[in-house]
């Protein structure tokens, strides 16, 4: 066996994981960096990068058929599924070296490729190497939650971790799940000519806000996606080309491929963690809201941790670690300003309180500005005026935002740097938005907050009209 000792190991090589690795180690930390699959983990792989990679051909074929609108005539796409997909693999291609072992070699980290497990409370073993460090981070991410559905394990299905290999296009794609993973991949291969079926055993894109939700779930309906919301998967039979999908009511789906998205589970099961001292829930590896686990060398981040399972909250999880794990600082992980978004067309976002729980936590003092996209210039330039945005304002300070259309993902951002800063309506209202963007939205709905003060109030009519009488 060799043995090492260094500052910090990171277990997961995964967009958490690498943050912490590079951070830490251009620090002047010694790290070591364990990764038994794929460098760059589900993000780069399987989830993050080739979803947007396909959303992007769906959205051009689907240009193509719906140009007549900008004077240009309607063409029938010519999709080939297969070089989609080798879109797909470019893309993967294209950012994989940021990600690589030699770029991570090449920093200082010391990489083994080989999965870890605790053999002790400050040791790992991977592979025929012992690694004993001072502080450890677990950053494995999660997995596709296959649920236990009678009939499943004898009928061919598809993940987001082998979607991205099928290269003969779907006939029909059924998909249970209606997430924002389903959602998306719903669109896209709707958009590259398969049909579509979501099948969804609650409420689909549950998450959100249902009016935001809505507004996404009615435009997909109308590009010609069936949506079976309460219908839970109770038995899956068929084979490969023929598959039935029976829901618990009798409703009975058929298609030739079937895609499971209901979710993500932790990846825990390699890490031996009883011999840390490491608890788990049932969401993943017990944390404190300092990433602590219940040793207190053992950190977790990202998905693995249990909590909001996205990219960007993985790499928002290293930055607390690199606070204190590598620079000994007072750290501590909050919620309440991640932002959130499903990219489909209209995309859908989410940051801070829904107007529902804002409603149930604040009540009457809760007000709610609104402003439709029908009324922003450059949407209706581009004919992309389906859209609401929604704030949740209490005492002049915005708690949420829901948005669904036009750069829903980019619009959010403005109301997730508002909430990390405490910031206030009339800061937003000060903002200058270029002229004409989608981007003058958010503006837009931080006037809404102050119109019926300025221009509804009577105090303001009668000091108006006192200092009219008075200047020159």
């Amino acid at each position: 066996m060799k043995r090492i000792e260094t500052d910090i190991l990171v277990i997961g090589a995964g967009s958490g994981g690498l943050s912490v690795a590079a951070g830490a180690v251009q620090m002047g930390a010694r790290v070591v960096l364990l990764e038994g699959h794929k460098m760059g983990g589900d993000c780069l792989n399987y989830g993050c990068v080739p979803s947007k990679a396909l959303i992007a051909s769906g959205k051009a074929a689907y240009a193509q058929s719906h140009a007549a609108r900008y004077g240009v005539a309607n063409v029938v796409p010519g999709v080939d599924y297969a070089a989609a997909k080798d879109h797909v693999a470019d893309v993967i291609a294209t950012i994989a070296p940021v990600d690589s072992v030699e770029r991570f070699e090449g920093l200082g980290v010391q990489v083994i490729q080989e999965y870890g497990e605790f053999i002790s409370d400050t040791e790992v073993q991977a592979g025929d190497t012992v690694i004993k460090a001072r502080r450890i981070v677990i950053a494995t991410g999660s997995s596709p939650l296959v649920p236990p559905i009678p009939g499943l394990d004898s009928v061919p299905y598809l993940t987001n971790e082998t979607l991205f290999d099928l290269r003969t296009q779907p006939e029909h794609l059924l998909i249970v799940g209606g997430g924002p993973i389903g959602m998306e991949m719903a669109q896209a291969h709707r958009r590259l000519g398969c049909k579509v079926t979501v099948i969804e055993g609650a409420k689909a894109l549950a998450n959100d806000d249902p009016e935001t939700a809505a507004i996404v779930l009615d435009t997909l309906r109308e590009e010609g996606i069936e949506i079976a919301e309460d219908a839970l998967a109770a038995e899956i039979r068929g084979k490969a080309g023929n598959i039935e999908v029976e829901a618990k009511d009798g409703r009975v789906f058929k298609g030739s491929h079937l895609l499971m998205a209901v979710g993500r589970k932790s990846n825990v099961d390699k890490l031996n963690l009883d011999k840390a001292g490491i608890e788990t829930t049932k969401r993943g590896i017990k944390v404190d809201d300092r990433l602590k686990t219940t040793n207190s060398r053992v950190y977790a981040i990202g998905d693995v941790a249990g909590g909001l399972q996205f990219t960007h909250v993985a790499s928002y999880h290293a930055g607390i670690i690199i606070r204190s794990a590598v620079l000994g600082l007072p750290a501590k992980a909050k919620t309440s300003h991640i932002p959130w978004a499903t990219y489909t067309a209209p995309e859908l976002a989410q940051v801070g309180l829904t107007e529902a729980q804002a409603r149930e936590e604040h009540g009457d003092k809760l007000e709610v500005v609104r402003f439709e996209y029908e009324h922003n210039d450059r949407a209706i330039a581009e004919r992309k005026t389906r859209g609401l945005i929604k704030v949740m304002v209490v005492r002049g300070r915005p708690l949420g935002a829901s948005i669904a259309g036009e750069q829903a993902g980019e619009l959010i951002g403005l109301w997730a740097l508002a909430l990390a800063n405490d910031m206030k309506m009339s800061q937003i209202a000060a903002m200058v938005a270029p002229y004409p963007t989608i981007g003058e939205v958010n503006k837009r709905a931080a006037g809404a907050y102050f119109s019926p003060r300025l221009f509804d109030s009577i105090c303001v009519k009668r000091a108006v009209r006192f200092v009219q009488r008075w200047l020159p």
